[in-house]
């Protein structure tokens, strides 16, 4: 099973430090792992450092990966402009091949259309991708991410530009792939409720710190609403138990 931990992460913009002492527990392969945090954080930044797109001090210890981590890790950012040149089968394909080669394969073909039915996208394989919403270029770029089976996947915000229903088929679905194939997802999330329904884990961060990492039930408080979110904020069990965080007003 891989396994990820940071040790003393630090992130660099040109000569200035964004991010700084970032320490983690073990992060293992078969879950979600939520990565909160207000504006300007440092998430965008933590996860180009540690997909080795920023150079910055500390570690990043990858274990029981197949490959090496330049290959064993992917990046799914936050920007999902594209080239209106592309259609969107084409942009996988291209992603699918990535330092591979260009000779097309019968398996990965295949393996781009059970993507594309799993994600619910099938209906934009021959679109190009100018002509998408932003919520349809979002799921492509998941599928780019995914075509090239990752074992640890860094999602930042997937779900910002999509409905209500594809938030919840898009986590739902990427919480059962990450336990069937043993895959590590880390996911940037803004709605809370999210990381503590779909998300084993939790890490938090503010001004390019990490404030707390851990169980998302444990991590994710009304003393910590309080201190990093700025509200007041209550957290409740629902009909089914699960808990669920309602805002009272912003703190004082």
């Amino acid at each position: 099973m891989v396994t990820l931990k940071l040790h003393e992460l630090g992130a660099k913009y040109g000569a200035e430090l964004m991010v700084e002492g970032i320490s983690t527990p073990e992060i293992r392969g078969g879950e979600m792992t939520a990565v909160i945090g207000p504006n300007a954080a440092g998430k965008s930044t933590l996860f180009k450092r540690v997909a080795g797109l920023l150079k910055g001090p500390g570690t990043v210890v990858l274990e029981g990966a197949r490959s090496e981590a330049r290959e064993a890790i992917r990046y799914m950012p936050q920007d999902t402009s594209a080239n209106a040149v592309l259609t969107v089968y084409e942009s996988i394909l291209l992603a699918a091949k990535q330092g591979a080669g260009w000779r097309v394969h019968d398996h990965e073909l295949v393996e781009i259309d059970r993507i594309l039915q799993a994600l619910q996208i099938t209906d934009l394989a021959f679109r190009n991708l100018g002509e998408l919403s932003g919520g349809q270029r979002q799921l492509v770029s998941i599928a780019q991410a995914l075509v090239r089976d990752p074992q640890v996947l860094l999602m930042d915000e997937p779900t910002s530009a999509l409905d209500l229903y594809r938030q919840v088929e898009v986590l739902n679905f990427m919480q059962a792939l990450a336990r069937r194939k043993g895959m590590l997802v880390l996911i940037a999330l803004h709605d809370l409720n999210h990381a503590l329904r779909y998300c084993t884990n939790t890490i938090v961060l503010a001004s390019g710190r990490m404030v707390a990492a851990g169980p998302s039930a444990e991590v994710i408080t009304p003393d910590l609403m309080r201190e990093i979110y700025r509200v007041e904020a209550r957290i409740e069990s629902c009909s089914r138990g699960e808990p669920h965080i309602i805002i009272d007003r912003a703190a004082a």
